[in-house]
């Protein structure tokens, strides 16, 4: 399952700023423990304190001091340990339960046992604690507002010259006569990356002048020689001369021609193909281009067709192409079919498919569109034809496919070779 694609402004963003959240988010965690630490210790340091001055007092002056509920002094009987804990008092001047801070423990003066306890009230350190948090979130989460939209069109500035190079190179077409044109940078990386792209496009284009002119000088270099042998062997047929034995080997040497250069010229369709050397498109009916390939077949084969579904088939691309395309589907329907039996053809919004009868499935359907491929042990036939079919649909995102569906109601056992393109809808 392919990932979302994401913009790399977005992306790079949106990374910033998860993690600029978890930062902040830490760093107001440990900013509370580390205040809070403090805070106690503070507290707890200065109720040491005052109960060492009540310590000293009571030295001087053996009388009972008392500030309750802050400070606590009275005898006591037994020696206790010192004992730092919190505590709920209830505060009569603020008319509530507050939370302390206590320290609590005996001291003998004057041969007189003292339980001294001393408070401290934690509400007011809690609420500093908080001030501070806050203050430090929203002062954190400004810098990282201002920082965030900063980065953004920081980042926005410093891949500009990436983008613009990114668009360039979607436009450039290896059939231009132009070089590729690249915004330099003064970044190291921009630049050596403009710099192997503009070689990497440099060298596709000249191999591919070279490659279409080859295919081209093939085809003239090969047709020609083709052709006038063709042209020799039919002036020795009117050669009175020639016995049976002779007459059948020119007529195999022939064929052989014929299918030499049927093979030359669907190779030679099939590189152009791979090259993109049809780039004229237009939206026209498939079953009216389709219609105009039968009424040529009708005469030359003793099949009938039979059109089961003829929905409008609309289709947008180069209609060249998409009569080869009609054209080598019918003729492999025609060539494989059972004499006299129908050819089927169905048509829907989005497919098109073409059956013709056998009596069983193909071995290996897998690569029934690969190239040079045949199960038939067939001399007419060349192997290309449905890989011509492969390489056009491939180069429109077409669908070719191929199944076969028995008919279990015929009692000779025959099924229906189905070879179906589904269409992308034109738009």
């Amino acid at each position: 399952m392919n990932k979302p694609k994401k913009h790399l402004l977005q992306k790079a963003s949106k990374a910033f700023l998860i993690n600029g959240l978890i930062i902040m988010l830490i760093a107001a965690v440990a900013l509370y423990f580390y205040t809070k630490s403090l805070l106690e210790n503070e507290i707890e340091e200065e109720l040491y304190s005052n109960k060492d001055r009540v310590e000293r007092l009571l030295v001087t002056n053996p009388k009972l001091y008392a500030i309750p509920p802050i400070i606590v002094v009275e005898k006591s009987d037994d020696v206790l340990p010192a004992l730092l804990k919190d505590t709920l008092i209830y505060d009569p001047l603020q008319d509530e339960v507050e939370l302390f801070r206590q320290l609590s423990g005996t001291k003998k003066v004057n041969g007189m046992t003292y339980k001294i306890t001393v408070r401290a009230m934690v509400i007011e350190s809690e609420n500093i604690l908080y001030a501070i948090v806050f203050i430090f979130l929203t002062l954190i989460f400004i810098a990282f507002v201002f920082i965030f939209y900063l980065n953004k069109s920081r980042n926005a500035k410093l891949w500009k010259p990436f983008f613009v190079n990114l668009d360039n190179v979607k436009a450039f077409s290896i059939k231009s006569e132009n070089p590729l044109k690249l915004e330099e940078s003064d970044i190291i990386e921009f630049d050596e990356l403009n710099q192997e792209l503009t070689h990497l496009t440099s060298k596709v284009q000249i191999d591919y002048r070279n490659l279409k002119q080859f295919t081209e000088d093939v085809s003239h270099e090969m047709q020609t020689p083709l052709a006038i042998m063709q042209a020799k062997i039919e002036t020795m047929f009117n050669d009175n001369t020639l016995n049976d034995s002779q007459y059948e080997q020119l007529s195999s040497l022939q064929s052989d021609i014929r299918r030499l250069k049927l093979l030359n010229k669907r190779l030679i369709l099939l590189a152009k193909i791979e090259n993109e050397q049809f780039t004229s498109e237009e939206i026209f009916v498939l079953n009216d281009l389709i219609e105009e390939i039968l009424n040529n077949f009708k005469e030359l084969t003793p099949s009938r067709f039979t059109i089961e579904s003829n929905f409008p088939l609309k289709i947008k691309m180069d209609k060249y192409l998409a009569q080869i395309l009609c054209t080598n589907l019918i003729s492999n329907a025609v060539k494989y079919n059972q004499r006299d039996a129908s050819i089927l053809i169905n048509y829907t919004k989005n497919t098109f498919k073409i059956s013709n009868t056998g009596d069983s499935a193909l071995k290996q359907p897998e690569y029934v569109f690969d190239r040079f491929y045949k199960e038939s042990s067939k001399k007419d036939s060349s192997g290309l034809g449905l890989s011509i079919v492969k390489k056009i649909c491939d180069r429109y995102g077409f669908k070719p496919s191929y199944s076969f569906q028995e008919n279990l109601e015929n009692s000779t056992n025959q099924g229906y070779h189905q070879f179906e393109v589904t269409f992308i809808p034109s738009t």
